[in-house]
């Protein structure tokens, strides 16, 4: 055979080879067991494959190996893990039918066409078979098959045979789908076992894994409903969420994340604190506060809006509906009506529960005749929305329907937009880090060319965009391209922080507007230096997103242990006797003189126990009072964690608390 030239590629160098054509890509890495595949270029293709090992080299490509942890490489794991739960679900099931199994964050699911949901027995059935399969070192087997040769060898698949007639159409779009078919050619890997035989088959675009004897370390998390295809017009399918890992250790690890973020849920802790609730009677994603719950919430608003108008915005209000018209005009109905609920009919004209504040800040804007001496113009308003989200999203306050958007625009000439984005961006990197969230990196979300969801012009498109990467890149935060995330009207950077436990969440957003501005939108102007008409620049900013998607991740931020400043009560008094009471009213009302949140325990438990409930509150202090303390004019003064200092003078006390509250310490 004759040799043919290739480019093996790492990250600090590329290196010429000369091998046999019809060389295979594992022979490039043989001695590097954590290459589990290859990213392949080629003069002929646009851009990097993934390949399988098995992959035949051809001249000219350039080829760098896919380790098993890095992104691709976990990807691949998971979805090789995601076959082999496959293959055991119809070797334990075999009237199952199978739907699709991508990897997703931290793990991979696959759907099943089953009579009978599965049950935790189950799930420990099916890892003893695939401990099995693993063991028994199955090879992936990659081959290309025709469409019409698909649906007859898979005929007795009918969710298969759906996606071959969605080939390269709507149905690579469909949840999970990609990872089946697209546009290009079509393939089925076999799992070959050592007899040579196929064992099993799926249709799949890959790659995978060599073998499943790849696959270090697994384990099937649960299983849930879930429609075909994401649509709740089909059929509903049960679903078994998995995940797998590089080694042992990495998946307990990630176990033992799992269970710090359950211990630190906030739709838990928000029970057992008494914060907020999801009444049935009231609806889905409409969370009530509860008195403790709405102090936390009242802290957040009145600390933002001082801060908001420290920083020279000023405070406006607008209502919780509009006409319709409104929101035509604003582009929101076109390309966000989705997420909006449906119209209500008031005395004949067509109203909207408003999704978003931006079109009533422009008419606020637009009320009088406006010059450049007034720019920049910075309206705030906590301003409750409404949006229509599908019922499987919802997730305690972090995913709802009904929420308040810490929510600013600011109206700036063309010239002044790089400075007021960096303005914004400091701004609300100050505001996460007072609240004791400081491990962020930035996003950048753009327009997707392909799609016909966004408008404006290039030319615009191209400016908004450079203006937000040059201030993200000047903070010096790292900046991850988010391509077609953009908003229909403009490019975005979203923060995302890290909470305690290193999870990652989306925070406030910058956004860049040059289109509710225009004549075609809501035509707004002012009167240049010059005389002249021009028209302003929009820019929107949500500091946190939402107050209570903010509170949801504060609460497992801190497991439900809030900094002093922001706890619904600061210092629980703990009488050691009955004959105490009076005494700690007295302490409290010195507290309450300093605006501190106090709360005495007047029940018959004993003191001990009352110290229990404290901490089970996660309460920031307690002062504990009895005899010596009552003659001493002092208090026993005890922190969270159970430090506790005896014989502290009632001013002093006091001052203790005033002083972690006015530093907003972290205690």
């Amino acid at each position: 055979m004759p040799d043919i030239k290739v480019a093996v590629l790492s990250p600090d160098a590329r290196q010429e080879e000369t091998v046999t054509e019809g060389t295979k890509a594992w022979e490039l890495f043989r001695d590097d067991a954590d290459v589990i595949a290859v990213r392949v270029s080629a003069g002929s293709t646009s851009g990097p494959e993934l390949k399988d090992l098995s992959y035949a080299l051809a001249d000219g490509d350039e080829v760098e190996g896919v380790l098993i942890g890095s992104p691709d490489g976990l990807d691949i794991l998971r979805h090789s893990t995601a076959h082999v739960l496959a293959q055991a679900v119809q070797q334990v099931f075999p009237e199952a039918k199978l739907g699709i199994g991508p990897p997703i964050q931290d793990g991979f699911y696959y759907d099943f066409d089953v009579e009978t949901p599965f049950v935790p027995e189950d799930l420990a059935k099916l890892e003893t078979a695939m401990r099995k399969i693993i063991k028994e070192n199955q090879r992936f087997d990659r081959r290309v098959t025709t469409d019409e040769d698909a649906l007859v060898e898979l005929a007795d698949e009918p969710y298969k045979v759906e996606l071959i007639g969605l080939k390269g159409s709507a149905g690579e779009a469909a949840e999970g789908a990609s990872a089946e078919v697209g546009a290009g050619e079509l393939t089925i890997y076999d799992n070959i076992n050592r007899s040579g035989e196929v064992a099993w088959k799926d249709l799949c675009r890959g790659p995978h894994l060599p073998t499943t004897k790849r696959i270090p370390a697994f384990k099937l998390m649960r299983s849930a409903a879930a429609y075909w295809r994401g649509d709740e017009k089909n059929k509903q399918l049960q679903r078994i969420y998995g995940t797998a890992w590089p080694s042992k250790d990495e998946l307990d690890a990630h176990l033992h994340r799992l269970e710090e973020a359950e211990r630190r849920d906030h739709r838990k802790l928000g029970r057992e604190l008494d914060l907020f609730s999801f009444p049935d009677e009231i609806g889905s994603g409409l969370p009530v506060f509860h008195p403790k719950g709405g102090v936390i919430k009242r802290a957040m608003e009145d600390y933002v809006r001082e801060r908001h108008i420290a920083e020279g915005f000023e405070y406006v209000g607008t209502p919780h509906i509009a006409k319709e018209g409104l929101f035509y005009t604003s582009g929101h109905l076109p390309y966000y009506g989705e997420g909006m609920y449906p119209s209500l009919d008031v005395d004949g004209m067509e109203y909207r529960l408003k999704a978003m504040n931006c079109p009533m800040h422009n008419l606020i804007y637009r009320s009088r005749q406006r010059s450049y001496r007034e720019l920049p113009l910075r309206l705030f308003e906590f301003g409750h929305v409404y949006r229509h989200e599908k019922s499987g999203v919802i997730h305690g306050l972090t995913r709802v329907r009904g929420f308040a958007q810490d929510d600013s625009h600011s109206y700036v000439t063309p010239e002044q937009a790089p400075a007021e984005v960096e303005h914004l961006l400091n701004f609300m990197l100050s505001l996460l880090r007072d609240f004791g969230i400081d491990d962020f990196y930035l996003e950048l979300s753009t327009r997707d060319e392909s799609k016909d969801k966004f408008i404006g012009s290039d030319e615009d498109w191209a400016a908004a965009t450079q203006v937000l990467e040059d201030v993200a890149r000047a903070t010096g935060l790292e900046l991850v391209p988010d391509p077609g995330g953009a908003a229909y009207y403009g490019p975005k950077i979203s923060v995302q922080a890290k909470d305690a436990i290193g999870r990652t969440w989306q925070m406030g957003t910058v956004q860049y507007d040059f289109n509710q501005p225009s004549p075609d939108r809501f035509n707004l102007e002012y009167v240049a230096a010059d005389g002249s008409r021009q028209q302003p620049v929009m820019i929107h900013s949500a500091k946190f997103g939402s107050i209570e998607r903010f509170m949801g991740v504060l609460v497992e931020h801190y497991a439900g242990a809030f900094p002093p400043w922001l706890a619904p009560v600061q210092v629980q008094g703990i009488p050691i006797a009955e004959r105490h009471v009076d005494y700690l009213h007295e302490v409290a009302a010195e507290l309450r003189k300093q605006g501190i949140r106090v709360e005495i325990d007047e029940s018959d438990d004993r003191m001990q126990k009352k110290i229990r409930n404290a901490q089970l509150q996660k309460v920031p202090f307690m002062v504990i009072a009895g005899d010596q303390d009552v003659e001493a004019g002092a208090v026993s003064f005890r922190y969270r964690d159970g430090r506790q200092d005896n014989g502290v003078p009632i001013a002093e006390a006091v001052a203790r608390v005033v002083a972690a509250v006015d530093a907003r310490e972290q205690v």
